[in-house]
């Protein structure tokens, strides 16, 4: 059993897969986050023989950074039914994995500071009544019962609660389902780089690797931040972008709330360790790049409705997916871009984490100012409407695409994951998944941007 790493996964962690390549598997995926091992793992329980590719770390990117929670509450309408499911995959995944994924149902509450925010945060009661999901309008003093503030802590006006909702630790959680797999049969190799497709008669014959060629009949992108770049150099374009956000872990202090929360400016979950993870809200960083002039007019209705929250930076830094420098052509023979950057582990913005530790703060006097342990950040990768792309690709058989979490993709994780698997088996998924189809940006629908938390 190997010890579970006390920070996100980076370059400096330790190898742990390095399966050798097969000559022939039925499904290669691409990608070690949270969504391809998932995939594999429903892959090999449905009878197909599955090997991931990981060019660094499993789960070493986003995968890893996230929050940690695993939320129904406030999904769009269209993700819910599969994050109800992924919900479910989650507590079993925790059994199955001997309880190493930090899994615990303690809930999660949408905090609203006014009587018009709590409005607003009611209308969500609608989707919850329809899919049968045990979610509450709290008042001021409901909240209160929840989290102690103490005598001149915080005073919201009310909050939108799910108690069923869960939290697992990122950095242990998808490492050990990645070992679960495995265990079942999986194939996984760490610091293996998927350079290109080979394809015959328009269908997918296999992936040329930085180490050897694998034949295969289906390819799964599951790359995050990295997806569009790859499936550009195939002639594939999704209007997907990479957004950064910085976290902060605190150290272990008094608990005065066992779940998930957040409020118009900050977001905090009780860790296993006894700290909180801790964000400030209200802002995140978009490094400007070729995709992000590509995409403008498809990215416009988000734009908008997000411009305040949004700070555009000119560049982004040597060897990120969507830097001025970055090659978008190579062969099978050459390095690749992916081969430069192992790891996408972009600096935080430390000027985020004052403000944060500052509200933590200002809500929970009796606790004081935070002690901070770490600081770190991750790239999202973002569709213009908020939602993954979970399909076939057209016009190439073979490929499927599971790409542009939105920030959302380690609770749902197992739900898409699934549903994957169904997809390659040429099984029903048990899911309506036309919000996610391919071609919902080129056949003419109008983009409706989904809730972005």
């Amino acid at each position: 059993m190997s010890s579970r790493p006390a920070a996100p996964i980076s370059l400096a962690t330790p190898i742990r897969f390095s399966d050798p390549l097969p000559s022939e598997v039925d499904v290669v995926v691409i990608g070690g986050g949270v969504i391809g091992i998932m995939s594999a793992l429903y892959l090999n329980r449905l009878g197909l023989s599955a090997f991931v590719v990981e060019k660094g770390r499993v789960a070493g990117e986003q995968s890893s950074r996230n929050w940690g929670w695993i939320r129904q509450i406030g999904r769009d309408e269209a993700e819910l039914p599969v994050m109800m499911e992924a919900s479910r995959l989650w507590q079993q995944l925790d059994t199955d994995t001997g309880h190493r994924t930090g899994f615990s149902r303690s809930g999660i509450l949408y905090l609203s500071s006014t009587q018009k925010d709590l409005d607003a945060q009611a209308r969500w009661l609608d989707i919850a009544k329809r899919h049968q999901l045990d979610v509450r309008l709290l008042d001021g003093a409901g909240v209160a019962d929840l989290i102690d503030t103490g005598a001149s802590g915080r005073r919201w006006a009310g909050g939108l609660w799910s108690p069923s909702d869960a939290r697992a630790e990122p950095w242990a959680a998808v490492p050990a389902v990645a070992e679960l797999a495995r265990s079942e049969g999986v194939g996984i190799r760490e610091n293996c780089a998927a350079r290109t497709f080979e394809t015959a008669a328009g269908k997918i014959a296999g992936v040329h690797t930085e180490h050897a060629f694998i034949k295969a009949g289906q390819v799964v992108v599951a790359g995050g931040a990295w997806s569009s770049l790859l499936l550009r150099r195939h002639g594939v374009s999704i209007p997907q972008l990479s957004v950064r956000s910085t976290v902060a872990r605190t150290a272990p202090m008094a608990q005065m709330f066992a779940g998930n929360a957040h409020d118009e400016e900050l977001a905090f979950r009780r860790r296993q360790d006894g700290g909180y993870t801790i964000s400030a809200l209200g802002t995140h960083d978009l490094m400007i790049g070729p995709d992000a002039f590509r995409h403008l007019l498809t990215w416009l209705p988000v734009a908008v409705r997000s411009l305040g929250a949004t700070r555009f930076l000119p560049a982004a830094p040597r060897h990120h997916p969507d830097a001025w420098g970055t090659a978008r052509k190579w062969s099978a023979q050459e390095e690749t871009p992916f081969e430069r950057c192992r790891v996408l582990d972009p600096e935080p913005e430390r000027r985020r984490i004052e403000p944060a530790r500052q509200r933590f703060a200002a809500r929970f006097p009796a606790l004081g100012a935070p002690e901070i342990t770490d600081v770190w950040a991750g790239m999202i990768d973002a569709m213009p409407d908020v939602v993954p792309v979970v399909d076939r690709v057209p016009g190439l058989d073979g490929l499927i695409v599971a790409t542009g979490m939105s920030g959302h993709g380690f609770g749902i994780g197992p739900g898409f994951g699934k549903a994957v698997a169904h997809l390659a088996a040429g099984r029903p998924t048990g899911h309506d998944l036309s919000r996610f189809r391919f071609s919902r940006f080129t056949d003419g629908s109008r983009l409706v941007p989904g809730p972005a938390l």
